[in-house]
């Protein structure tokens, strides 16, 4: 049963009641060394819904320099799949947003900049912001302009006033991370010009509650978005939600498009989304609630799996040390004694542990040397792209684990 947590919404300040909690958690992108440990920052993992806005949201906030900071590990470029996304989105807002003498293109969380690099071999006008200075470096080797500070209302108005208005702000991953959205989202009504447009695209509420996907809940990902709980926190801060568009990237998302209210003519898809939600009940407590059991069932699922697996004396190593595999590995109480160690092509992961867990990282050539039994499959919103590259460990009689929507091997 829901329970109230105490706190008003962030957005609204409306009666929140928890819905799902996953237990103590640790940062999803922190990978230790193992001298590192005794020094692991741990919080309480748990989702709750706004009755007011719909607005579904975290109950613990983790402190914005905790997460992103000089080391963090992620680095959008080394995935093809979204090298080409987002090569893909640059050349559409060049050809659509971006086409006026002069343009000027933001983006919120540029990451090692694999969308603005595109906006910057066309000369136009633009500005990562990029707190993790790590990648902000890696960036600015690539020709694109960084600011490591958070974008925020006050950050907004430095920017407005050194390099005047942008026709296109853009975030990929990132708006649903930031606590502090309110002063976000005055911060882009500022900056905007009075045509330009909010562009961002987040994991999609009706997608993780549709497959289960509850390795989508962890610290970054503060606020799980709907069309209805974005057209509503857009219209406080005088925006309007004026395009959606359903994407298939990070196991499904949407692309959300804001306007200065009254500027332009919503599209169809905003009022066929809305009505998909409601004839769904996608933002409803219900759905949640469904949810919620479906969780605990796959937890159930997954671990009698691979305690069966670990007394036949079966290999099972994973694949893909990503940030929700964090939620899998502590909500599952999933260690090396059930999961040999992971594989990942991040470096910087290379020779850590993965958080809370302690499940040793290894580069990807670990995984033909030999090829374990099993694989369990956390980058599953990478699969195809996966399975394209791994053909010899299932022709070498390997078999993968997946957890969504429900547990399989195939």
């Amino acid at each position: 049963m829901a329970v109230a947590t105490g706190h008003g919404c962030r957005i609204c300040g409306g009666p929140v009641a928890e819905m799902l909690d996953l237990g103590r958690h640790p940062l999803s992108d922190a990978f230790p060394r193992p001298t590192e440990l005794a020094d692991e920052f741990f919080y309480r993992l748990a989702l709750a819904r706004c009755a007011d806005c719909t607005m579904v949201q975290l109950v613990e906030e983790v402190p914005r320099e905790r997460m992103f900071h000089h080391d963090y590990p992620y680095r959008s470029s080394l995935s093809a799949v979204m090298r080409a996304h987002f090569t893909a989105t640059g050349r559409e807002l060049l050809g659509t947003e971006l086409t006026r003498p002069g343009a000027f293109c933001v983006e919120l969380g540029a990451n090692d900049g694999v969308m603005l690099r595109t906006v910057a071999k066309a000369g136009v006008r633009h500005l990562g912001f990029e707190p993790s200075a790590g990648v902000a470096e890696l960036a600015r080797r690539q020709g694109v302009r960084v600011s490591t500070t958070f974008f925020e209302e006050e950050t907004a108005a430095g920017v407005l006033a050194a390099d005047g208005p942008a026709d296109v702000i853009y975030a990929a991953n990132t708006v649903c991370h930031l606590p502090y959205l309110d002063s976000v989202l005055r911060g882009a009504r500022l900056l905007l010009a009075p045509d330009g447009v909010f562009v961002f695209e987040d994991p999609y509420l009706g997608d993780i509650l549709a497959k289960a996907a509850f390795d989508q809940i962890y610290d970054e990902h503060f606020y799980y978005f709907t069309a209805h709980s974005v057209r509503a926190t857009a219209a406080r801060f005088g925006l309007e939600l004026v395009d959606v568009r359903r994407l298939p990237v990070h196991g499904g998302e949407v692309r959300y498009t804001l306007a200065h209210t009254g500027r332009r003519t919503p599209s169809a898809a905003v009022a066929e989304l809305l009505r998909e939600e409601q004839e769904r009940g996608v933002t409803g407590a219900e759905a949640l609630r469904r949810f919620a059991a479906d969780v605990a069932r796959t937890r159930q699922d997954l671990v009698t799996l691979l305690r069966s697996l670990r007394e036949q004396g079966r290999t099972v190593a994973a694949y893909g040390a990503t940030a929700k595999s964090a939620t899998v590995t502590n909500y599952c109480g999933l260690g090396p004694e059930l999961v040999a160690y992971v594989c990942d092509t991040t470096p910087a992961k290379q020779g850590r542990l993965t958080p809370g867990a302690h499940i040793p990282v290894r580069p990807p050539a670990a995984f033909a040397d030999p090829y374990p039994d099993y694989a369990l499959l956390f980058a599953w919103n990478h699969a195809d792209e996966i399975m394209a590259k791994e053909t010899g460990f299932r022709a070498a009689g390997g078999r993968w684990i997946h957890y969504v929507p429900t547990v399989c091997v195939r």
